[in-house]
């Protein structure tokens, strides 16, 4: 039986995506920052309060609140990519991108050459941008002079953690387990 891809207004993340992705964030009860000059997190990497209000350090969240919390920032996410992508995709690529979007945000990821790659029907190339998202902007080192625009910015640093991270997003991407 041949696979067909799915217009993406007609995807949801999945359960196994949802998995996937809890796996990614961890679960913290009480606000921390992941790394240093990063945001504070709760919850499963959730930045936002249920209320949308930006977690605090020492916030606390119970698991039915973080888990409830997760599902709604998804389906934000969700919204996002489905007003930035016009393609057809299947599950296993969707879930990707979700759990992309999730991390670094669907701005930007539709800010990205994804959603073009996607709509030119370049899935393999739309799949390996997803290794272009391996780098944080760290805010603790001393900024540096962007050669193209000429604005100061904090340094682009590869973390171990998050470089894994974006080869298991584009393994699933590819067809492959998380």
């Amino acid at each position: 039986m041949e696979l067909n891809r799915i217009a993406i207004a007609a995807l949801s993340f999945s359960a196994l995506g949802l998995g996937g992705l809890a796996g990614y964030e961890g679960w913290v009860s009480t606000a921390t920052q992941p790394l240093p000059g990063d945001k504070p997190t709760y919850a499963f990497g959730s930045t936002t309060r249920p209320d949308g209000s930006p977690v605090q350090l020492g916030d606390k969240i119970t698991p039915p609140a973080g888990l409830a919390l997760m599902v709604r920032t998804v389906t934000m996410k969700e919204q996002t990519l489905k007003g930035c992508i016009n393609a057809k995709l299947f599950q296993h690529e969707y879930d990707a991108y979700v759990s992309l979007a999730y991390n670094v945000g669907a701005g930007a990821v539709c800010d990205s050459s994804i959603p073009g790659k996607l709509e030119r029907e370049e899935y393999e190339a739309a799949c390996l941008a997803i290794l272009d998202f391996d780098k944080f902007r760290d805010c603790t080192k001393p900024r540096v002079q962007n050669p193209k625009t000429g604005k100061w910015e904090c340094p682009l640093v590869r973390i171990p953690g998050l470089t894994k991270r974006r080869q298991s997003e584009y393994r699933r991407c590819m067809g492959g387990a998380w």
